[in-house]
Parts: structure tokens; sequence; C-alpha cells
């Protein structure tokens, strides 16, 4: 579509051109521009050709870049710390202790059942309907257990800091 366009001076300009405000678009991406003979031209811009050149550049750009680089980087490994086989094992919560009783009683009664899945399952349904009286034996359980840990654990402390521990390993390395 062309339009013929007033003769008029720069100076007394009211409509601003696109090139000059790239705020003046439209949104259907129209850009007015006034070529050299003072016609009017109306150009539509084409959102195919957009996408194309920005997925032919985005193309480009991963060409460019080394495989290694595309790859996502891998997380730098921790440096494995030797296992004390004598520092004291956690031990176990209140659940656990239920999980013992429970598991007993439960194949007991489901002998067919052999999944640890199922009788997983059925061991948390059972212990959240559990009162808290019901719970107290195995909670007193995992407390007695709690408080041997900790005083082995301070123990194996003060030992480790006064170097015993090392001088036990030394001599049965030798042998």
């Amino acid at each position: 579509m062309v339009k013929k366009a007033k003769k008029h001076s720069p100076a007394s300009s009211s409509v601003s051109s696109p090139a000059k405000n790239p705020n003046t678009m439209t949104k259907e991406k129209m850009a007015l521009r006034v070529t050299s003979t003072e016609k009017m031209v109306l150009r539509v811009r084409s959102t195919e050709k957009i996408k194309r050149a920005v997925m032919e550049s985005r193309v480009s750009e991963k060409e460019k870049k080394p495989r290694s680089a595309n790859k996502a980087k891998a997380k730098p490994k921790k440096k494995s710390q030797r296992v004390d086989s004598k520092k004291p094992k956690k031990p176990p919560t209140a659940f656990f202790y239920f999980l013992e009783d429970f598991r007993k009683e439960f194949q007991e009664q489901n002998p067919d059942v052999k999944s640890m899945r199922d009788i997983g399952k059925a061991c948390g349904e059972k212990w959240k309907t559990m009162t808290y009286e019901e719970k107290v034996q195995y909670y007193d359980i995992a407390t007695e257990k709690r408080a041997e840990f900790d005083r082995a654990m301070a123990d194996y402390i003060k030992r480790k800091e006064s170097g015993e521990d090392e001088e036990i390993e030394d001599s049965e390395a030798y042998e």
C-alpha cells in the first residue's frame, strides 16, 4: 500500500520517524518509512522471518561452543573422609524400635506379604494412629540408647584428643 505524503519541512514535522523514535512502532510491528522521493511506504515485518533469524542465531551460537561447554559442569567430588571404625554409631529413633516389634507381629499375621514397602507403609500408618502413651515405651528405649551413645562419644573424643587411638592403631599396623 503506497500513500503520497504531503511535502513538509523537516523542522515542522509533527510525525516522528520510527527510525528516530523506536517507541512509536505499533504492536503489529509496522514501521512507517519515508523514502527519498517523499513517498510514504508501509512495511509489515514478518514475525516468521524474525523467528527464523533468532533460531538461526541460537543454532550458530551452539555450534561455536565446544561440546564440553554445552554440558552442565559436574560438581567437584567431595574428598572422602576415612571412616573411623572406633567411632560409636548413632542409635536408632523410637520409631525404629517400634518397627522391629511391629515387623515381627505383622509378618506373623500376614505371612504372604514379603514386601518391605508394604510392611513399612503399614507400620507408618500404625505409628501415626498411636497415642503418646502407647509410644512412651519406645521413646524410653530410644532415650536410654541415646544417653549411652552420648557417653561413648564423649569417651571417644577424649581418647582421640589425647592420642590414645592413634597409638593403638600404629601398634596394630606393625603386627
